[in-house]
């Protein structure tokens, strides 16, 4: 389990593409300073396992086809910034939301409108998974806790529906969404617990 408060911007060293795999190596000096082979570590939202960590801070990992097609990982090359966090231990303070790193879809930058102290930014969201965004409530963008500041059916160039978040300046200059160009693809999380409300609703109306 995550917390959606990303840790460190690192940077991909090498992607190799296998016969139904990809095998990453990334570096991250922050989350490698006490993994091991096996330890979980989120890239970009995606949890990931370690293989081995290397030396200068970095680690690698391996990511399935299926995970490649289902998240925006597929679009990283030799660096590429990623948001990097280690899995949360017991006792440490949930500082976002309760994320998991299981991407439920994929996004798209679609506009920024920046502000004195802030930027909003308009990323588009599936059908799939929209019932499950409300305003205010929580979503996970590429592996960070945010709050939905805006939300709507039909955005005017994409003819899709749509939700804004409002970025900090600690956020714009800490996370690889700070520089995100309108066309960029994101990976979404949305909060499990209103899958599992829906979940237990539908049980009940049987």
């Amino acid at each position: 389990m995550f917390t959606g408060i990303v840790e460190e911007l690192g940077e991909v060293i090498a992607k190799e593409d296998l016969a139904d795999a990809a095998r990453f190596v990334i570096r991250g000096p922050v989350v490698t300073a006490d993994a091991g082979h096996g330890d979980s570590i989120a890239v970009n939202g995606v949890c990931l396992t370690v293989v081995e960590v290397l030396p200068d801070g970095q680690f690698s990992a391996d990511v399935m086809a299926e995970t490649l097609d289902r998240s925006s990982l597929q679009a990283l090359a030799a660096g590429s910034r990623v948001n990097l966090e280690r899995a949360a231990a017991v006792n440490s303070r949930l500082g976002g939301h309760i994320v998991q790193g299981h991407v439920d879809g994929t996004g798209t930058v679609v506009s920024r409108t920046p502000s004195q102290h802030w930027e909003v930014v308009r990323i588009t969201l599936p059908e799939a998974i929209s019932r499950y965004v409300v305003e205010k409530g929580s979503i996970t963008v590429d592996g960070i806790s945010l709050t939905v500041s805006g939300l709507g059916e039909r955005d005017e160039n994409t003819d899709s529906a749509w939700f804004e978040v409002s970025l900090i300046p600690t956020t714009l200059s800490m996370t690889t969404l700070g520089g995100a160009p309108v066309g960029t693809p994101v990976n979404l999380e949305v909060d499990v617990i209103a899958k599992y409300v829906e979940r237990l609703l539908s049980e009940k109306g049987k």
